[in-house]
């Protein structure tokens, strides 16, 4: 009778210890580097987001303002316009804006806006609202809404000085 030669042991599959260990040290590395800039990003994005939000309500209200042959006003919420907005006319709330994130600072002199029937705001200089992350965050450039005096807003990045 012949013997069977011994079984060799094969190799299971998976990963070893050392090469788990390295994937996870490269993951971590990779983390430390990501994680600051998204939050950057995140913050850019919510000042951008909250620049957009406040130039269509301008928008909004010149453009009702001109439908409705009247005036409309577009007014801050009590606390500031970070605090959110509306739109009226006649008495009658047009929109409304809820509070927006605090971490978007904005910074002007109006508290509010008033177009009348041509689609013109009253006053005797172009009215400003800068919109920036709160608490400051070096590399990001706050941005800015100009309203000429003809109504007509103006988005810009950089600040309004």
């Amino acid at each position: 009778m012949q013997q069977q030669p011994a079984a060799t042991p094969r190799a299971l599959p998976g990963f070893t210890l050392i090469e788990l260990m390295i994937t996870l040290s490269i993951l971590v590395i990779l983390l430390t580097v990501a994680v600051p800039a998204f939050r950057e990003f995140v913050q850019s994005q919510r000042v951008k987001t909250a620049s957009f939000d406040l130039f269509a309500a301008i928008t909004y209200a010149r453009s009702e303002a001109l439908k409705r042959n009247g005036d409309v006003t577009l007014s801050a919420a009590t606390g500031g316009w970070g605090n959110g907005w509306s739109i009226s006319a006649g008495g009658a709330t047009l929109r409304s804006q809820a509070a927006l994130d605090t971490s978007v600072a904005i910074t002007s002199s109006a508290t509010s806006l008033t177009y009348g029937r041509d689609g013109r705001i009253g006053g005797s200089a172009a009215t400003t609202l800068q919109l920036a992350p709160n608490p400051s965050v070096g590399w990001i450039s706050p941005r800015c809404i100009t309203i000429d005096l003809s109504g007509r807003p103006n988005s810009k990045l950089g600040s309004c000085a």
